[in-house]
């Protein structure tokens, strides 16, 4: 057992970090320029031109988001084509035809199944049993449609919401479904609707047009066969993507002759990076995979015209298939809402019970008088023999008044509140999307708001997830080391940045798109040839970096005519930035095609035949090209992470050269560069048939084609020389540091979750300021579920030592506050052991326990699932609100575990993006996005609840207060009109205005002191304290409303109308005065919802107390021409709402809170006084 430098001892898998110093970054740039003008072409062997292999190993086939096609395929799975055959082929398989349909309803099914999808709300089942009761005669209280309005309306709204959008959806289906494409038939390639396209039949693509189904490429207007699609209808990437043909299918052509064979392929899955068939064609067996399929909805570019055939159809094409958006989400407040709810249910039914009980006994005090009794009428004497009339007996009688109270308490719960809640949202949604503080120039896109339903948990969210690279960083990689032959390239003596490498070709310049600055002494090592001393290794080094990818070079035009530049498209930021590095010292990729690519070397054009190719997978992390030289040689080359690729270095070659490596890979991680490691071997023609007899089997297999693919991948990724590692920077976000301090200063812990390098990751954590130099940081790698276990223990020891509560994560020492801060690091290795279903109970929770100690998480080489993983311990362990945030594919299923899920639109796709809830630009949006609007719309509609549960509570505690004094008959004083607008009309715009406007604090002190944001995380706004508060507040107001007009008018002869309409002018006045006073900004939409809504109450009364037929008739005209009318109103208003005024003020003065404080700093200017005394000091008392 180790003891670190405080004397707390450490076990071997556990580091203790307390270093104060940061190593500097010593930025290394290259420049210069070379050019040759002498070009030439080189034979190529003709043995190896006939053992070329147009693709390899699948980066989609190890694709960890989209598992469902890692699954192996048995003959019986196998999806049959007929090639140009679609009679046969839909013959004896009933495949799906082209037609595609996004509706969700017909005009057959949109009643019924809108409304189930309607009543999946309880809410709406409880309104409708309501509105079902008030159709029985026994027991109606209101007019049967007054009692069913409010709930029509809102379906009836809801329906025509769901019935435009659902016609949108089909309208576009229709242009959709009714585009044109050209279809072989009857000798010539005819135009054909979409819909109508079948499986097995050949299909004409031609530039800039949209791929109608998913097809095998056959042939293109490229005589090698090749075909770049644009990708991003798809999944969002701009970058063109290469598709090729295979060499027995490209030169046939349906004009010229039958072309037919078989394909067996796959069936239908989500898994658009991953393909798998064979294909059957002049009695010759071949492999199809991810390269030779074009998906729906790609676009054909830099290509005339392109050939396939059509195997996947309608909604069985991936496209269809991934149609679908992210996963539902709901609010954290309002499923807290739903305990109150359900407490709200409590008190009506004792509201209720507390009726029927009090009707049993009046019925049993009055059993003998019930006949006399006027209002009563137990009997009928309109016919010759009395019978019982509107009586069944004391027992039902019961009964029915219980029903009859729901119907008439029935608004204690408030079906107005979800259509309020909807409303509010979609009005936050429009100010954050039109925010021009989360408007990124770079990439013109605004914030977009995905998911409407969880607005509110901005404001609370307690953990952020959070990807690097892309993320935290720019994802555009700069060239920045290498080191090649044990040799250090660094940037210590670069030169400046020149015009850089150049070639002519046919009288026109061409150099690449991106120039970089060059290191004086490599560059004059790569133009001296691989003759001269160390040339071997730099041309082996800068042939691997300009060969080993799959960048595709496009010619793109200047301003300058004579000038041309080479832009390289590719999928990959790293493999562009090593492409541009190998141009810069003269290694230029001029060409690629199925099977060859040329290189520029030197000046000089050369051809190398691409034998085999196995792309990068997160298995292997590395890829490898096997190349025919011009030399006849036959060479693998390979590059990949540092982790898998020096394990299969051979060492006994040259030692020292892969040690000095492996010394430059830890100075470049401890810089935050990103490393790669380059190797090469020559195959000798043995080793090389046995690759190629493998790769063939394993291609063409059906059954284990990933299992197969990987392991001759393996196989010939062995005893490499190893040639040097390059180091590149992934520079950060600008305000990316800020951000992330701004967040730990909210409270909010921060984890990055990265694949890189654990001394990257922490290069990269002190850059952004995640980690400072005054944490302690505890390490966690292990290599065995024992270790990991123990490592777990000692580390959770550790904590308790330097940490001894538990509780919290700062400590006072002595008479001065000291900041004891923890940061955890942990490898991707231990948390594979971590998260395993055996130790997850135990270990799992000692790492939940440990993390809730630190104030930063490091989690380095995780894998995808493993992100999510993380994102699961944490949920599953707390309440407190999760946010993950990524750019890439990899990130989706984090994005979709947490709470919140935020997609960066960044270089990686739009796959985050599609998968998320909300999208912006950059990082740094995320403070105004959390601290602002997150706290903004916390507090508005934690505030809007509360006040509709208090609006509702007290009308329906009016209604109670009336049925005492009528015999428990549930007679309404009130009528049904103004019952059923109160909620609509009355007092609903004024809290929609507020929940959308209002503002407690500005942008400015909410972004200048981010610890304000912990009034969310503390719910501050909405907790079981104000909830019951509010109830004592509702029953004082409800009485002093009922009872003091009531013993005021007691011995009067004002009828019950004019009292009720009273009651309901005072009721309003009362609760719109009462968020009036909880109003913190106006302006003057506030001043028109809430006046407007008083005086809009007024003119319904009057207006319905005018219609003759209707109870009450000219009520309100006789009792408004009192004087004790206005009278009472005056003194029931203020009766009402003085306690609460008083204690509002007193609770201000004597206890304020953070917000209280920083409103009133606000308002007189005084930030400077308070600051340093009353809100940190509150802050640091609240945490």
């Amino acid at each position: 057992m180790e003891t670190g430098d405080d004397g707390i001892e450490k076990s071997p898998g556990v580091e203790l970090n307390s270093d104060s110093s940061c190593r500097r970054r010593f930025p290394l740039t290259l420049a210069g320029a070379l050019s040759r003008n002498s070009v030439r072409e080189l034979g190529i062997p003709d043995e190896l031109e006939r053992k070329r292999v147009r693709q390899g190993w699948s980066r989609g086939g190890n694709s960890e988001f989209f598992s469902a096609s890692l699954k192996e395929i048995s003959d019986e799975d196998a999806r049959v084509v007929y090639i140009n055959d679609p009679e046969r082929t839909n013959e004896q398989f009933r495949f799906a035809g082209n037609e595609v349909c996004t509706g969700k309803y017909s005009l057959i099914t949109f009643l019924p199944r809108n409304l189930f999808e309607q009543f999946h709300r309880v809410a709406y089942v409880y309104f409708l049993v309501i509105a079902v009761l008030n159709q029985i005669p026994q027991i109606a209280v209101f007019g049967r449609g007054a009692s069913i309005l409010p709930l029509a309306f809102v379906l009836f709204v809801t329906a025509i919401k769901d019935a435009y959008e659902d016609y949108r959806r089909h309208r576009a289906d229709e242009i959709e479904n009714n585009r044109l494409a050209l279809v072989w038939n009857e000798g010539r390639f005819q135009s054909k609707r979409w819909k109508d396209i079948r499986v097995g039949e050949v299909i004409k693509i031609k530039a800039n047009e949209t791929l109608p189904c998913d097809m095998v490429l056959l042939s293109s207007s490229d005589p090698t066969g090749v075909a770049y699609v644009q990708t991003i209808n798809l999944d969002g990437e701009s970058n063109l993507k290469a598709r090729y043909a295979k060499q027995e299918t490209t030169s046939k052509s349906p004009e010229k002759e039958k072309i037919g064979g078989l394909i067996k392929c796959e069936k239908p899955n989500r898994n658009i990076y991953g393909f798998m068939a064979n294909l059957e064609v002049d009695d010759k067996k071949l492999s199809l995979g991810p390269s030779n399929i074009i998906l729906r909805g790609c676009e054909l570019k830099n290509t005339d015209w392109a050939v396939g055939v059509a195997v996947h159809t309608g909604r069985e094409t991936k496209a269809m298939l991934n149609s679908s958006g992210a996963p539902s989400k709901r609010s954290s407040l309002e499923t807290r809402m739903n305990f109150e709810i359900i407490i709200l249910s409590f008190f009506l039914i004792g509201l209720c019970m507390a009726v029927s009980t009090g009707a049993a006994v009046w019925l049993k005090h009055f059993e003998d008088s019930l006949n006399s009794i006027i209002f009563f009428g137990k009997q009928d004497y309109s016919q010759e023999k009395a019978k019982n009339y509107n009586y069944y007996g004391w027992g039902m009688g019961i009964f029915f008044t219980f029903l009859m109270a729901v119907i008439v308490f029935q608004i204690m719960i408030p079906i107005s509140l979800y259509i309020s809640m909807e409303l509010v949202r979609i009005g936050q949604a429009y100010f954050m999307v039109r925010d021009t503080d989360m408007y990124d120039e770079a990439s013109d896109s605004r914030f977009q708001c995905r998911a409407l339903n969880i607005n509110e948990d901005l404001g609370q969210i307690k953990y952020v997830f959070s990807d690097k690279t892309g993320t935290l960083t720019e994802n555009k990689m700069e060239f920045q080391r290498a080191s090649i032959g044990g040799i250090d390239y660094c940037n210590l003596k670069a030169s400046s940045q020149g015009v850089g490498y150049t070639v002519k070709v046919d009288g026109k310049v061409m150099r690449p798109k991106v120039t970089i600055k060059t290191h004086p002494e490599l560059l004059r090592l790569a133009q001296n040839g691989k003759d001269s001393v160390g040339g071997a290794y730099i041309h082996d080094f800068l042939l691997a970096l300009a060969s080993c990818n799959t960048l595709v070079p496009f010619v793109v035009d200047t301003s300058d005519p004579a000038v041309k530049l080479i832009d390289y498209q590719g999928e990959s930021p790293d493999e562009q930035a090593l492409a541009y590095a190998a141009a810069a010292y003269g290694y230029m990729l001029m060409e690629r095609s199925s099977g060859h690519i040329v290189v520029d070397i030197l000046g000089e054009k050369q051809r190398f035949n691409v034998l085999g190719l196995h792309e990068f997978d997160s298995d292997r992390k590395r890829m490898s090209v096997i190349l025919g030289c011009p030399d006849k040689s036959v060479k693998v080359y390979v590059k990949g992470a540092d982790t898998t690729t020096i394990s299969v270095i051979d060492k006994s070659l040259l030692e020292h050269v892969v040690d000095a490596t492996e010394n430059h890979l830890n100075s470049y991680s401890s810089m935050g560069l990103r490393t790669l490691v380059v190797g090469m071997r020559e195959l000798s023609p043995s080793e090389f048939e046995q690759w190629h007899s493998a790769f063939e089997a394993a291609s063409t297999a059906l059954i284990g084609r990933v299992a197969l693919l990987r392991k001759v991948a393996i196989d010939v990724e062995t005893k490499l020389r190893v040639l040097g590692a390059s180091g590149i920077e992934d520079k950060l976000q600008q305000g990316v540091p800020e951000a992330i301090e701004s967040l730990r200063m909210a409270g909010i812990k921060v984890w990055v979750l990265t694949g890189d390098k654990q001394e990257t990751a922490i290069s990269i954590g002190y850059s952004s300021k995640l980690l400072s130099s005054n944490m302690t940081q505890i390490i966690i790698s292990n290599n065995s579920k024992e270790s990991c276990r123990k490592s777990l223990e000692d580390a959770l020891s550790m904590s308790k030592n330097l940490i001894p509560d538990a509780e919290n994560e700062h400590v006072l020492r002595g008479p001065d506050a000291v900041q004891v801060q923890l940061a955890l690091i942990i490898d991707g290795t231990s948390l594979v052991y971590v998260l395993d279903n055996e130790l997850e109970e135990q270990c799992c929770l000692q790492l939940f326990q440990l993390a809730s100690k630190c104030s930063v998480v490091l989690c380095c080489r995780v894998a995808p699932l493993q992100k999510a993983g993380i994102v699961a311990l944490v949920k599953r362990r707390t309440a407190d609100m999760t946010l993950a945030i990524g750019d890439g594919a990899n990130d989706v299923s984090m994005i979709q575990m947490a709470d919140v899920g935020v997609g960066i639109s960044g270089q990686e796709g739009r796959q985050a993006v599609m998968a998320s809830d909300f999208s912006m630009g950059q990082f740094r949006f995320l403070l105004p996005l959390l601290l602002v609007h997150g706290h903004w719309n916390y507090q508005r509609m934690a505030y809007m609840i509360i006040y509709n549960f208090y609006r509702n509570a007290v009308f329906v505690f009016l209604m109670f207060w009336f049925t005492l004094f009528t015999a428990f008959t549930l007679t309404t004083a009130i009528t049904e009109w103004s019952s059923m607008l109160y909620s609509v009309i009355y007092t609903a715009f004024p809290t929609i205005i507020v929940g959308i406007l209002d503002k407690n604090l500005s942008r400015r002190t909410l972004l200048k002191y981010p610890r304000l944001y912990g009034s969310g995380q503390r719910e501050e706004s909405y907790n079981s304290r104000l909830f019951w508060i509010m109830m004592v507040d509702t029953l004082y107001q409800s009485i002093i409303v009922y009872f003091i007009p009531l013993f005021a008018y007691w011995n009067s002869t004002v009828d019950i109308s004019s009292l009720g309409d009273l009651w309901t002018i005072a009721i309003v006045i009362v609760v719109n005065l009462h968020l009036a006073m909880d109003v913190m900004r106006w302006n003057w939409v506030t001043h028109a919802g809430i006046w407007g809504s008083v005086i809009a109450t007024c003119l319904c009364v009057m207006a319905i107390d005018a219609i003759p037929f209707l109870f009450g008739y000219w009520a309100i005209f006789h009792i408004g021409k009192t004087k004790l009318f206005w009278t009472l109103l005056l003194i029931v208003v203020v009766a009402a709402l003085t306690p609460r005024f008083l204690v509002k003020v007193l609770y201000q003065y004597y206890q304020p809170n953070d917000i209280q404080i920083a409103r009133e700093a606000e308002k007189f200017g005084t930030f400077g006084q308070v600051e340093q005394s009353e809100l940190e000091m509150t802050c640091m008392m609240e945490t």
